[in-house]
C-alpha cells in the first residue's frame, strides 16, 4: 500500500557527493529537499580522491570546508601532488603531473585530497544539521512520473515492504551513469566508447610506501607503458603509509578469479613487493554525455549527466560544480526572482563545459601520451627519448588551461563571441562569465569575505552612484543583492573594473563602469 504523497519543493535521487552538496545548496537557501539514497553507509571504496581549489570554495560556502580537511590529516611532508613515470612506477623517467599549486593564487582555497567516502561522510553530517532537508537514507528510487505543475518520484525501503510517493516542483536526479531519473525523463546520452575495460584494485602495501619514499610529497602516480597505448596505469594512496588503489586496462573477459593482479601490480610497480588484496572491481573506459541536462521540471546531475574516466580528477569536481550551478538557480526560480531563462541556463553553461572537458583534457591526454609512446622511447633513441621527456616535464598546460568558464552563457549581459568552455586563462581581470579571482579587501579579509549568499556588487568607492543604481533596481525587482561598496582601488584596478556583480556561485555576472543595472539584473536573473 502506497503511503501519503509527501511535497517538497524539490526531491533528489541520489545521496553521494553531488545529491546530497545540491541538497545543502538549496537547504541553505530556506528551500525544502528529500534527498534519497539506498545505501544507510557511504560505501568505503576510495574513489574521487582529489578536491580541486574550486570544490574547496564549495565547501566553505557550505561550512564545512573544516571537517573535510579534519577527515583525512596527511602526514607532514607526504603532500597531495601527483607525478608521471615511464613504464614503471620507479622508473628513472618521472616528472610532476597535474600541479594545482600553480593556479591556487586564483581561488580562495586551496585544494585537499581524501577518499570520496570521508568526504561524503562530512557531507551527510553538514546535511544533517539544515532542518529543510529530509533524508531517506535506505530508500530506493522505483519509479518516475512528472507533469507541468510537479514531478513524482516513488521509493520503496526494508526490501520493497514500505512505499511512499514523494512529490516536488522539480526532481533532480543525482543517482549516477545508469541513472533511473534520466531514463525515465527520456534523456538520450551521447557515448564514446574507449572499448577498454578497466580494474580497480584496492590494496594495503606498507612496503610500497617504502619504496615510493624516493618520491616525496606525492599522493598518486601515472605509469605510461607503451602497450597501454595511451591508457594509464594510476596508482593512488588512501590512508597515506599504508592502503592504495589501482586503475589498468586489462583484457576483456577479465574476471576477479582467473586473472593474476598481483603479478600486474609488481609489473606495474617495477619489482616485486608484499601486498594484500581488500577489492577487484571492473568498469568500462568510455565518455558519456546527456544530450540535455533538463526536461520539463526534471534535472539531471553530476554522474547521471556525464561520465567519464578518472583520468585527471575532474569527475567529483565537475559533479559538484553542477550541483552550485543549479542549486542557485532552482532556489532563484522557486523564490519568485528567477526566470525561466535561468533554469535554462544550467545546460547552457553546464554541459558545454563538461563536453571540453572530455575532449580538451580526459581524452587529450590519452591521445597526446599515445602520439608520445609511439614515436619515442629508450630503446630506439635513448638521447631523443630524454630530451623529449624532460620538455614534457617542464609543462604545466593542463593545469594552467583548465579554466572552466561560461562566456556566451544567455545570462550574461557582456557577451564576447565565444561558448562556454573548460578551456581558457587564468586571469586576475573580472570577466563576465568566469570565476572571480580573490583579492585582499583590506583589514586582513579577502574580497571573498565580502560575498554574500546570493548575487554581490563589488564597487569601489568612486562607483559609489553605480552601486546605489543597482540597489535601487534590484529592490524594484525583488532580487537580492548584497553592496559592498569597500573594493579597494588596488583590487578594483586589477580587476578593472570600478564595480563588479558577483553571482550565488562566485561567477561574475557583469564587469566594468557604466551599465544599466535593471538590464545587467534582469539578464543575470534569466528574466530577460
Amino acid at each position: 500500500m502506497t503511503d501519503m504523497v509527501e511535497e517538497f519543493d524539490v526531491v533528489i535521487n541520489g545521496g553521494g557527493p553531488v545529491g546530497t552538496g545540491l541538497a545543502i545548496e538549496l537547504g541553505q537557501r530556506n528551500i525544502r529537499v528529500a534527498l534519497v539514497e539506498r545505501s544507510t553507509e557511504v560505501h568505503r571504496i576510495p574513489k574521487g580522491q582529489n578536491l580541486t581549489q574550486r570544490t574547496m570554495e564549495h565547501f566553505h560556502f557550505w561550512g564545512c570546508e573544516q571537517e573535510v580537511r579534519n577527515a583525512h590529516p596527511i602526514p607532514e611532508g607526504s603532500g597531495i601532488g601527483g607525478m608521471t613515470t615511464y613504464r614503471t612506477l620507479l622508473s628513472d623517467y618521472h616528472y610532476d603531473w597535474l600541479n594545482r599549486s600553480l593556479v591556487g593564487d586564483f581561488y580562495f582555497k586551496p585544494n585537499a585530497r581524501l577518499p570520496q567516502y570521508a568526504t561524503e561522510a562530512v557531507l551527510r553530517r553538514r546535511a544533517a544539521e539544515i532542518p529543510e532537508i529530509s533524508t531517506y537514507y535506505g530508500w530506493t528510487g522505483t519509479s518516475v512520473s512528472h507533469t507541468k505543475n510537479h514531478a513524482d518520484l516513488e521509493i520503496t525501503g526494508d526490501g520493497g515492504e514500505r512505499h511512499k510517493i514523494l512529490r516536488g516542483k522539480y526532481l533532480v536526479g543525482c543517482d549516477g551513469s545508469r541513472s533511473l531519473v534520466r531514463t525515465s525523463a527520456g534523456i538520450p546520452e551521447t557515448l564514446s566508447d574507449h572499448n577498454r575495460l578497466m580494474v580497480l584494485l584496492v590494496f594495503r602495501s606498507e612496503e610500497l610506501h617504502q619504496l615510493l619514499k624516493r618520491y616525496p610529497g606525492k599522493a598518486f602516480y601515472c605509469v605510461l607503458h607503451p602497450d597501454m597505448q595511451g591508457y594509464w596505469k594510476f596508482f593512488g594512496r588512501v590512508d597515506h603509509g599504508s592502503s592504495w588503489f589501482f586503475h589498468a586496462p586489462v583484457p576483456v573477459g577479465t574476471t576477479a578469479e582467473g586473472f593474476d593482479f598481483e603479478a600486474m601490480l609488481h609489473e606495474a610497480v617495477g619489482r616485486s613487493f608484499s601486498l594484500a588484496l581488500d577489492y577487484i572491481g571492473f568498469w568500462d573506459l568510455r565518455v558519456a554525455l546527456a544530450d540535455t541536462y533538463g526536461a520539463g521540471r526534471i534535472f539531471i546531475a553530476g554522474d547521471a549527466a556525464h561520465s567519464h574516466p578518472p583520468y585527471g580528477g575532474y569527475g567529483v569536481n565537475i559533479g559538484l560544480e553542477d550541483a552550485r550551478n543549479l542549486g542557485w538557480k532552482l532556489a532563484g526560480v522557486l523564490q519568485g526572482w528567477g526566470g525561466k531563462a535561468l533554469l535554462d541556463s544550467y545546460d547552457a553553461e553546464r554541459r558545454p563545459v563538461f563536453r571540453s572537458a572530455a575532449r580538451d583534457f580526459i581524452e587529450y591526454f590519452i591521445e597526446d601520451d599515445r602520439r608520445f609512446l609511439d614515436a619515442y622511447s629508450p630503446e630506439k633513441d635513448q638521447a631523443e627519448f630524454a630530451a623529449k621527456w624532460a620538455v614534457r616535464n617542464l609543462g604545466a598546460d593542463e593545469v594552467r588551461r583548465f579554466e572552466p568558464n561560461y562566456e556566451g552563457s544567455p545570462i550574461l549581459a557582456q557577451q564576447t563571441g565565444r561558448q562556454p568552455s573548460s578551456k581558457g586563462e587564468h586571469l586576475v581581470k573580472a570577466r563576465a562569465g568566469h570565476h572571480l579571482a580573490p583579492l585582499p579587501a583590506g583589514d586582513g579579509l579577502s574580497t571573498y569575505d565580502l560575498l554574500g549568499t546570493d548575487f554581490t556588487l563589488l564597487a569601489a568607492p568612486r562607483a559609489a552612484e553605480l552601486a546605489g543604481e543597482f540597489e535601487a533596481a534590484a529592490g524594484r525587482m525583488n532580487i537580492p543583492l548584497r553592496t559592498e561598496v569597500r573594493l579597494p582601488e588596488t583590487a578594483s584596478a586589477k580587476y578593472e573594473a570600478a564595480a563588479v556583480l558577483v553571482r550565488p556561485d562566485q561567477y561574475v555576472a557583469w564587469a566594468g563602469d557604466i551599465c544599466d543595472p535593471e538590464i545587467v539584473l534582469a539578464t543575470s536573473a534569466g528574466r530577460l
